[in-house]
């Protein structure tokens, strides 16, 4: 094989072959030849790109801000089942096109612009020393999972982002003609006229006849559909079944007290300023100066250094275990230069708090409660073991429970909802209950569950009642009632229909009010702002008095009645009030205008920069295999 190698090698394909290659070189340059299959780019939006692990990182973050919605974890398959992982696509996608755009604009932020925002942040500075620590910044970096590279290019885009919004805002405000268009429309004042058909104004219905209920079944019969329901024999092992009254273990009680003392027993507390000194010679000038009555702040600060208070914090909350030691040796009042950790420290002791060690006496209460409950809990696991040996060997419930010596109770039936047959909530129901009855098949025994709180129980599923509508018998006068409201609504739409239709072909509507035994209702003034503020308009009344002109007349309903309206009049407010809402809405209209240039820079930015994404990448981060590219939108992980 080796020599047919050396003789293709030798050959006019071979050279050619090297040729072609070494012309790609030389146009496409050799990174370019290889780039294909060492790059690791989700997405590339020009120079800029996010990685595998950066698009992992935010849809985990992304993620888990659903899950806190849903109260329960949401595997990746499933998230990205409803989208997210597009969604995350999209937005990655667009932010850094975007980026890209405001570099060609020229808008780079300076290092040192970024230095300074990164030492704004209080949590990558050392807590004693008061100085930024870059020890401290890179480990909080990686326990986010951030790179400081790319934390401060995070940091960088941020910068520039906002250096765009405030280029774009100065002087930015909206014309007032905007502002005096939707004051026109909000404070644009319509006078109703209104007249109400209730119940007075029809002819009442007759008493429904049997058949007329039995079709009235009929036609709402899925509405009065009873669930399942279920009766159950449940036993429960609690511990108000046994006794555990009398003389407690007092020797229990000591014991528990000494291994608590300490963690009950409040410690002292102190206040306390540390100054760091640079040498003796600072420490005594700063010891004097706060024998003045000179602010420690003040003092910290003239010299390039910053005070460190503890307020009210035990020995043990004190990081420089030196200065802590020093400080619970002093007065209150009392200022000392201590050699710290970390240098030479002037501490001085504003306050002190004494601790206070528990008595046996103080918690012989609560010690003893706790001794009962503990015993209680003993008698009932022996009781639940009892009950479990029976069960497993093949005992029924019943049998199980006798062999414990614990009754059995049975239930009336329930429902899934936790209600009886009556709509009445079953005392002593539990949820746990209900899922487990609802678990079993009928004759069904359950295993001892859970209750919480150091209760247990088991049940047996006696009988199943199926969903069913209820006979007409049982709910007669119920069902009557439901139809002779029904026929009261026809009847009065009805009415307000034919009033209505005599009111568009001319006649008043007091003539037409009077004519129906009703009152005409005014309301003048209406406007969008103040709409709300009337109880008696219903939403159906405000829809119909805003969409229509003046002179319209419509019917709506109340939650009590019909309704004829009419508007009667539609009037701009007055200028004093207009030139008021203009000047008032200005600054809002102006920030809505101000986002929507912002979303339409984005917009653009993703088309004048070429992006390029490759959603089987993505997906080979989160551990999922490739699909076909589904379109972004909003996921239904918080459902």
């Amino acid at each position: 094989m080796l020599a047919a190698i050396r003789v293709f090698a030798k050959s006019w394909v071979a050279a050619v072959l090297m040729g072609l290659l070494i012309v790609s070189f030389a146009l496409w340059g050799i990174r370019d030849v290889f780039r294909g299959h060492i790059s690791d780019a989700v997405i590339t939006a020009g120079s800029r790109t996010i990685s595998s692990v950066d698009f992992k990182r935010e849809f985990d973050r992304q993620k888990a801000q659903y899950e806190q919605q849903a109260g329960q974890p949401i595997p990746n398959d499933v998230a990205a089942a409803n989208g997210l992982d597009r969604q995350v696509l999209e937005g990655l996608a667009t932010r850094e096109a975007f980026s890209e755009l405001l570099i060609k604009m020229g808008l780079k932020p300076s290092d040192k612009l970024v230095v300074g925002e990164i030492q704004k942040i209080p949590a990558f500075f050392d807590p004693v020393s008061g100085r930024f620590d870059k020890k401290s910044y890179q480990q909080r970096l990686g326990d986010n999972g951030l790179t400081v590279a790319t934390f401060e290019q995070m940091v960088r885009d941020d910068l520039a982002e906002q250096h765009f919004g405030t280029g774009v805002i100065g002087g930015l405000m909206t014309p007032r003609s905007y502002t005096a268009m939707a004051a026109v429309f909000g404070l644009e004042n319509r006078d109703i006229a209104l007249l109400a058909v209730g119940p007075q104004n029809v002819a009442q219905p007759a008493a429904p006849t049997d058949q007329q209920l039995a079709d009235f079944m009929k036609e709402i019969g899925p509405k009065l559909m009873r669930p399942e329901f279920r009766a159950i024999s449940i036993v429960r092992f609690s511990p108000s079944q046994v006794n555990v009254a009398g003389p407690v273990d007092q020797a229990e009680v000591l014991k528990r007290y000494n291994f608590r003392k300490d963690t009950l027993s409040k410690p002292e507390t102190r206040t306390i300023v540390d100054i760091p000194a640079k040498d003796a010679a600072t420490a005594a000038q700063i010891t004097a100066r706060l024998g003045k009555g000179e602010a420690p702040t003040a003092i910290a600060k003239s010299l390039g250094v910053a005070a460190i208070t503890y307020p009210d914090k035990p020995q043990s909350a004190i990081p420089d275990t030196k200065v802590a030691a020093a400080a619970f040796q002093m007065t209150s009042g009392e200022t000392r230069t201590v050699p710290g950790s970390l240098g030479l420290a002037v501490v001085h002791v504003d306050h002190v708090t004494p601790g206070h060690t528990v008595t046996l006496d103080e918690i012989r209460p609560a010690l003893e409660a706790e001794v009962r409950k503990d015993a209680a809990a003993t008698k009932i696991d022996a009781l639940t073991q009892a009950y479990d040996d029976a069960h497993t060997k093949g005992a029924t419930l019943p049998e199980a429970a006798a062999k414990a010596g614990v009754p059995v109770t049975s239930l009336p039936p329930v429902a899934k909802q936790g209600v009886d047959q009556q709509g009445k909530p079953v005392p002593g129901l539990t949820p746990k209950i209900v899922d487990a009855a609802f678990s079993l098949p009928p004759g069904g025994e359950s295993e001892l569950v859970d209750a919480g709180g150091g209760e247990y129980f088991a049940l047996k599923v006696d009988k199943v009642i199926p969903p069913a509508v209820p006979p007409m018998a049982e709910i007669k006068p119920k069902l009557a009632q439901a139809w002779t409201m029904r026929e009261l609504g026809t009847r009065m739409a009805a009415k307000a229909d034919e009033l209505a239709a005599r009111v568009k072909k001319g006649e008043s509507l007091e003539a037409v009010a009077a004519s129906a035994g009703a009152k005409v209702l005014r309301v003048p003034g209406l406007n969008r702002q103040n709409a709300g503020q009337n109880q008696q308009l219903s939403q159906e009344i405000l829809a119909q008095t805003f969409t229509g002109k003046a002179g319209d007349v419509f019917t709506a309903q109340t939650a009590q009645a019909f309704v004829v309206g009419k508007i009667e009049a539609i009037r701009l407010a007055d200028t004093e009030s207009m030139a008021r809402a203009v000047e008032t809405n200005r600054p809002q209209m102006t920030e809505a205008y101000l986002r929507e240039l912002l979303t339409a820079a984005r917009a653009s930015a993703r088309q004048r920069i070429k992006v390029t994404i490759d959603p089987a990448r993505a997906r080979a981060a989160l551990g999922l295999e490739p699909d076909i590219a589904k379109p972004a939108g909003k996921p239904g992980l918080a459902k």
